[in-house]
């Protein structure tokens, strides 16, 4: 009975401890607004930089508010917001970004080029120092930035003026401030194709919806379709020669990649959503044309009017929410993206090298590591199976298929579907 009282003990001091660090994080932050941060990352594969490019401030705040100084996951880079006086960490957040995959090709080597990256983050009360740091796939830094912002600087652009884009929530399930909040945002749909769109979103959503543990999970989450108007119907093909004038501006073959579907315009995309709660981003684009992408804490980009729409949609939301990685290989990238002497920080992927924070504890006693694949490709076990990450070699997945592997199958695996309800806890529970 003593032993019982004094880990109830230690636990409640535990417990008061981290309210009163909670508390001490958010009487620095003012929860009724948004600061967002605009930045460009620009280089090539020798330098890379980063660059201030604007501060803005917006009504509301829809994102977290407990877990603040901590991350759920690596990410290709992060922020960190600090206290300018203490050195206090107030707020973290991690993400990847188009620019360092694009460091991952054959133009980077000769080509300097600059991406936009927008960022979200709590507004400050009093000054703060914010640092955003890229790592490569070593995760060694390639880039850093620190800068001190004043919330009562009168250059910080305030956007409550804006005209809030035509919206309505296909599923609502509480307060921005409670509900992790996803705007589905229309690309390449004129005016009078509006209700089309919402019908896209609709299909969407219930896609999201029909796979767990997302399906368990509905009264999490807030879906919000936003009709931004394109002057063109469809979105641009440029190996089609087919320039579209669109809300975002996406098109395909980025990075000369026939299917990789992408926008580059994030600061308009953000401007055009504000007065909208929201978080994440899933972007459908009205076309046929096969393709789409994903980039964790950025955003979802997928064609909408094609046969496998549904299970890419939630592929793609598997990467910019779940900051899951594609299990899927094929070899001819122009580098490798994983290597031996690197734990991989995406959850469904290992390299070995620290494979005892992946899904060992999930593994039957007597697994093999590696395990052999099954004759015919189909095994429902739980292993330690090789080709992933886009490499036949040298990189793991769990399971011999998974909602990140194909469009065939019908589920995300153990793996995927234990590190997307570790994410929803992080951004929903206090502890």
């Amino acid at each position: 009975m003593k032993r019982f009282m004094k880990l109830r003990y230690y636990t409640f001091i535990a417990s008061l401890f981290v309210c009163l660090l909670t508390v001490a994080q958010t009487a620095h932050l003012d929860f009724s607004r948004t600061l967002r941060a605009d930045y460009l990352f620009c280089g090539d594969t020798k330098h890379q930089e980063i660059s201030l490019a604007r501060l803005n401030s917006l009504k509301g705040w829809a994102g977290r508010r407990h877990h603040l100084d901590s991350l759920a996951l690596a990410g290709n880079g992060t922020l960190t917001m600090t206290d300018a006086r203490t050195g206090r960490t107030l707020y973290r957040t991690s993400f990847s970004t188009l620019f360092q995959e694009w460091l991952n090709t054959e133009e980077a080597t000769h080509t300097r080029r600059a991406f936009e990256n927008v960022f979200l983050l709590p507004m400050p009360l009093d000054s703060v120092r914010l640092t955003v740091r890229l790592v490569d796939f070593h995760n060694r830094v390639q880039a850093e930035m620190s800068h001190v912002v004043r919330p009562d600087d009168s250059l910080i652009r305030n956007l409550d003026a804006r005209p809030v884009a035509p919206h309505r929530y296909i599923h609502q399930s509480g307060s921005a401030a409670e509900k992790i909040d996803v705007a589905i945002v229309a690309e390449g749909y004129t005016a009078k194709e509006a209700d089309l769109f919402y019908q896209k979103a609709e299909e969407a959503v219930a896609s999201i919806f029909n796979h767990e543990p997302f399906a368990s999970r509905k009264d999490c989450f807030n879906f919000v379709a936003v009709a931004l108007p394109s002057h063109d119907s469809g979105v641009s093909i440029p190996q089609r020669a087919t320039w579209k004038e669109t809300a975002l501006g996406s098109h395909y073959n980025t990075f000369y990649s026939d299917r990789y579907l992408t926008t580059l315009n994030l600061q308009s995309l953000n401007d055009q959503l504000s007065g909208i709660p929201y978080e994440h981003i899933i972007i459908l684009a009205n076309s046929d044309y096969y393709g789409g992408g994903g980039i964790y804490n950025s955003y979802t980009l997928t064609t909408a009017n094609h046969r496998a729409f549904h299970p890419v949609v939630v592929h793609e939301f598997g990467h910019s929410f779940g900051g899951l990685a594609d299990e899927y290989a094929y070899d001819d990238q122009y580098e490798e993206t994983y290597y031996a002497d690197t734990e991989p920080w995406e959850q469904n992927l290992t390299t070995l090298c620290d494979f005892s924070q992946k899904w060992q504890d999930m593994l039957p006693a007597g697994t093999p590591i590696p395990t052999p694949p099954s004759a015919d490709g189909r095994s429902e076990k739980i292993g330690v199976y090789e080709g992933a990450g886009y490499q036949s070699k040298g990189v793991w997945r769990a399971f011999e298929n998974c909602r990140m592997r194909t469009n065939e199958h019908p589920t995300f695996c153990a793996v995927c579907q234990r590190a997307l309800n570790r994410l929803i806890d992080f951004y929903t529970k206090e502890n």
